[in-house]
């Protein structure tokens, strides 16, 4: 009798655990697609990107440059110039290939400094949604985690709103 007791002791302690948790999901990558400032970033990321690009440019014009003026004049220099301007050349080179490898990592860099402030501005929302909601867990579905949520407890749309982002025509999307 007490293991019966016990039982439904525990079944209703479990229920009303259960009753007094509340998850939600957010899409926090789709709000920030929808943010009327992620223009500015990708402006900033396309000036980036430009300034890159011209400091590559300005290293391979040096290159071929230094590559033109060795064999140009390759006949007149010693054995030790030679080599000299062979270390030059190999060590601009080994540069050029270290700055592209970088270069994507450097934009993903400027990319994460300029939407801070964007996820900042989604988190602030966010805490509003939960508190207004009653959420006790937010999972973010964005990720490839999640195998499944209710789009009931998706409170992505609620967080835009909450940051004046336009709600109307998600559903085609």
């Amino acid at each position: 009798m007490k293991k019966i007791g016990l039982l439904i002791t525990l079944f209703f302690v479990s229920v009303i655990a259960n009753a007094q948790t509340k998850t939600g999901t957010i899409d926090p990558e789709f709000i920030l697609s929808k943010m009327p400032e992620i223009t500015e970033v990708n402006t900033g990321l396309e000036g980036y990107n430009e300034e890159l690009q011209g400091n590559l440019q300005e290293s391979i014009s040096n290159y071929e440059t230094l590559i033109a003026d060795y064999q140009e004049n390759n006949s007149a220099l010693t054995e030790e110039q030679k080599k000299e301007k062979e270390t030059e050349i190999i060590g601009l080179e080994n540069e050029i290939k270290g700055f592209r490898q970088k270069a994507s990592v450097m934009i993903q860099m400027k990319r994460n400094e300029l939407s801070e402030p964007l996820y900042r501005k989604i988190e602030a929302a966010m805490q509003k949604v939960i508190q207004a909601e009653g959420y006790t867990h937010i999972i973010n579905s964005g990720g490839n985690s999640l195998a499944f949520a209710a789009e009931q407890y998706d409170i992505t749309e609620l967080v835009m709103e909450e940051l004046g982002i336009s709600t109307e025509n998600l559903e085609a999307e």
